[in-house]
């Protein structure tokens, strides 16, 4: 087995790799891409199962496409390592795989026929399974108890030696089919430069919605109090009455100018989140919530500012979806940390059926969790009940902690 694995990085290999790529880009892209996805589909069972065998998870070390063109994949599939690591274990796998199902399933073949050599050749007149010379220096008794001893030997060697070969091939199939250490570097690269992408996606959008905010809601109320001020001015000699009237409008227009921009701020980054934490600010939003919101945090400090207001958003945005998509009427607020990692469930009790689509309300959460590292996972079956984890790597800082535990 190790002959083959150093063949297959000798530098003739490598040229032929590079003139495979050469070739394969001549030849037509939906052909390639699928065989591509039959390899992938074939190869991802084996990893698996690998890590069913070493109890530990074998990543897909897969680099994604930065379009949907077809061209643009073929070029990212033919530079992916992963890619012809796939097609190196096929060859591997057909010769080590095949090789080590022999070794065990012969140990067993040959326990259970040395167990069963004796009593064959009793039943059976004639069949002479026992060599005579051997039945002659041993005798019939003993024979059978040397092959029960056998049996017994190749049965305890087979039980023994399985699970290591299971092992040795668990083993093989992670250090190839496994994640090398620059294809890690490449898939970190690669998600920073998306995650790095849609944040500046997220902010110029988040911009362009305060901006029009500001010029549909606040300023309009501002330009209108402005010209009642200045038509009260002016009618302040002559028509006292009317003054009065348009100075009472530019009161309220200054009132409700005042409440917009207040509600944006909030939007922005809410007021009660910077006095009262993370657990403080959940706990105000579940208490306005229309659903019966059950809040249990316990969390030692606060996470840093820009994670804070990260995932008070996530947890406002999922109970508000559970709330007008759901159909819930109540649910479920968890916050823990622990070992470097801010853990938020959020749970509840609606028709269920939620999924991630591009574009949708949590699709947006799991892109805002994503510039700080985090994770976004959804169990949604149809009928309920949904449950979303969130988790954003992050230190705490020293702060006031607030009661662990409530309903609101």
């Amino acid at each position: 087995m190790v002959p083959c694995v150093l063949l297959l990085t000798t530098p003739w290999t490598r040229r032929a790799g590079k003139a495979a790529i050469r070739g394969l880009s001549t030849a037509p892209t939906p052909l390639i891409l699928g065989a591509n996805a039959i390899v992938r589909a074939y190869t991802n069972r084996h990893r698996r199962a690998a890590s069913w065998i070493l109890s530990s998870d074998v990543p897909r070390p897969y680099l994604t496409s930065p379009t949907t063109r077809w061209r643009d994949r073929l070029g990212t599939v033919l530079r992916d390592a992963a890619t012809w690591r796939d097609l190196t274990w096929l060859l591997l796998n057909a010769l080590a795989g095949l090789l080590l199902c022999v070794v065990s399933l012969t140990l067993f073949a040959a326990s259970v026929w040395y167990l069963a050599v004796p009593v064959i050749d009793q039943i059976v007149p004639g069949i002479d399974l026992v060599p005579e010379l051997l039945a002659k220096l041993l005798g019939t008794h003993q024979v059978s108890l040397v092959s029960l001893g056998m049996s017994l030997a190749l049965f305890v060697s087979w039980w023994l030696l399985a699970p290591q070969l299971m092992r040795l091939y668990g083993h093989l199939a992670r250090g190839l089919l496994g994640p090398t250490e620059r294809a890690k570097l490449a898939l970190r690269v690669q998600q920073l430069s998306q995650s790095r992408a849609e944040t500046v996606d997220s902010q110029a959008a988040e911009i362009r919605r305060i901006e029009r905010d500001l010029h549909d809601g606040a300023q309009a109320r501002l330009v209108a109090l402005g010209m009642n001020l200045g038509m009260a001015e002016e009618l302040l000699g002559t028509n006292p009455d009317a003054a009065r009237e348009l100075l009472a409008e530019a009161r309220l227009s200054s009132r409700e100018a005042l409440a917009e921009i207040r509600n944006l701020v909030r939007g922005i980054h809410p007021p009660v989140l910077a006095d009262r934490g993370l657990e403080g600010a959940v706990r105000a939003f579940a208490l306005d919530s229309p659903l019966a919101v059950a809040v249990d945090a316990k969390l030692p400090g606060r996470p840093p500012a820009p994670v804070e207001s990260a995932a008070y958003f996530a947890v406002a945005e999922t109970l508000t979806n559970a709330a007008k998509h759901g159909h819930a009427s109540d649910a479920w607020v968890e916050m823990r940390y622990a070992d470097g990692k801010l853990s938020i469930v959020v749970g509840d009790h609606g028709r269920g059926g939620a999924v991630v689509n591009p574009g949708g309300g949590l699709h947006g959460i799991r892109k805002r969790l994503a510039a700080f590292d985090g994770t976004l996972l959804l169990t949604s079956p149809r009928g309920g009940p949904t449950v979303i984890i969130m988790e954003v790597p992050c230190a705490l800082s020293s702060g006031k902690i607030s009661p662990s535990s409530g309903t609101a």
